[in-house]
């Protein structure tokens, strides 16, 4: 398994990539993780490979708690697709057409979030989900 988070945009912040940074590098003891920078929506599907299984990450999609995502990425892993593509759209968010095309919506939150900040959550949460998958300690869900 593979998780590959494209998002339009770069972390310019020095805080935010240095958190990003952390949790990426905390993901990586577990499987590994790549991100690419897309310059706009347009190009998002262009850096996912062929036969991955793609993951809009867009406010009206699902809902999920921390726990049912490692479920989900554990189910997703079990099924052999190999990489799980994390798509991250800019200001104007992901382009419908992309969005269309996606296996899978998901939400990080109802509330709008900069693209720059939902990188940094999506990588705590990826953590977060391979801890619980492997049923270590960082995860106080259970």
């Amino acid at each position: 398994m593979k998780f590959l988070v494209v998002a339009v945009g770069k972390i310019r912040d020095a805080p935010l990539r240095a958190a990003a940074d952390d949790y990426f590098g905390r993901v990586r003891r577990y499987v590994a993780c790549e991100e690419r920078e897309a310059k706009g929506g347009d190009q998002l599907e262009r850096l996912v490979p062929e036969g991955a299984l793609r993951v809009a990450l867009e406010v009206e999609g699902e809902q999920l708690s921390s726990q049912k995502l490692a479920e989900r990425i554990e189910r997703w892993s079990s099924h052999g697709k190999g990489v799980i593509a994390f798509l991250i759209g800019g200001a104007e968010g992901i382009p419908k057409d992309v969005s269309a095309r996606a296996d899978v919506r998901l939400s990080l939150s109802k509330m709008t979030l900069p693209h720059r900040l939902a990188r940094v959550i999506l990588a705590e949460q990826l953590y977060r989900s391979m801890t619980l998958i492997r049923g270590e300690p960082y995860a106080r869900e259970g």
